[in-house]
């Protein structure tokens, strides 16, 4: 059974621990064990650090824990691996705490993270997506919510880390997540500049779209008609027009601002395509212009020219 509050709708807490928590942002190898409360964000947990380039497993019976963190090793295999270990394992879950122990005394870098929440958080999370608690067995849902918080007692008590859901958002949970176990490179927003013509198409996957047909076309002009943006008397011409050097600009600087807001959103990957009529000119020419800009404020980069070959 999967946690129940995947639903952006739902809310997710106050971490018990914060700073102190955070993980080493190195290539030293981790295992990160998730574990805790059912419907309190452990399949969000998994979904935030597959986003970040953990590989992770859920619903991983104990008795395999030792088995799978043998694919751990320096400087190959798997370097960061987290393990979604819970009550779903019905009688294998008995074996847990014997395996963390067994893991924590071979010298692993390892870390346990325990995601509570109070009851009635839980039960409105249950509730609105209308599934039962893995141990409720047909009594209430509060019983089985009540069993699994004993049963899982000791092992909150001895986790590294305990993160309190109740009051989280899935996204507020995401970033909390990325807070403890993320480098600060994970953060970074992928930026894709396209070059596009209008007269294909507005691109299916663009974020923003922006419109240089404004500027004078270098189809008309005899000596550059059989030339692309990518070459350099193309590109004079475009950027030499009045007003474009000025756009490139302001539109770097409001993408900028733009892209900060992303970043804060959780949104990795962006697109920004900037057309022309045919995209073979005067927009290839300022995709270039604005993606160098956005170098240089330190964003990572590519440009795709979607058009470019089809006149």
């Amino acid at each position: 059974m999967s946690d129940i509050n995947d639903t952006a709708s739902i809310p997710i807490g106050i971490p018990e621990q914060d700073a102190d928590a955070i993980l080493p942002t190195n290539e030293v190898p981790e295992l990160l064990i998730i574990t805790g409360m059912s419907g309190a964000g452990r399949s969000q947990v998994g979904a935030t650090l597959e986003d970040l380039d953990w590989y992770v497993v859920d619903n991983l019976p104990p008795r395999l824990l030792r088995a799978l963190a043998g694919l751990i090793t320096p400087g190959a295999g798997v370097q960061r691996l987290a393990v979604i270990v819970d009550v779903r394992s019905r009688s294998f879950f008995a074996e847990f705490q014997d395996a963390i122990d067994e893991l924590r005394d071979s010298g692993l870098h390892m870390r346990v993270f325990f995601l509570d929440c109070s009851d009635d958080v839980l039960v409105q999370r249950y509730e609105s997506v209308r599934r039962p608690h893995p141990l409720q067995e047909g009594g209430r849902l509060l019983d089985g919510i009540q069993v699994e918080r004993k049963l899982l007692e000791s092992l909150r008590a001895h986790a590294d880390t305990i993160i309190d859901t109740t009051t989280f958002s899935v996204h507020d949970l995401s970033r909390h997540i990325r807070k403890l176990v993320a480098a600060e490179t994970a953060s970074e927003v992928h930026v894709t500049v396209m070059s596009f013509g209008f007269k294909y198409g507005l691109p299916m996957d663009a974020d923003n779209v922006a419109d240089v047909r404004f500027l004078p076309n270098p189809y008309w002009v005899s000596e550059l008609r059989h030339l692309t943006g990518h070459d350099k008397p193309v590109s004079d011409f475009v950027l030499g027009q009045d007003g474009a050097a000025d756009f490139a600009e302001s539109y770097s600087n409001l993408m900028a601002g733009i892209l900060e807001g992303y970043a804060h959103e959780l949104k990795p990957y962006v697109t920004i395509a900037i057309g022309c009529t045919g995209g073979k000119h005067r927009s290839v020419a300022m995709a270039e212009a604005v993606a160098a800009d956005l170098r240089e404020r330190g964003h990572a980069v590519r440009v795709i020219h979607r058009d470019l070959g089809r006149e």
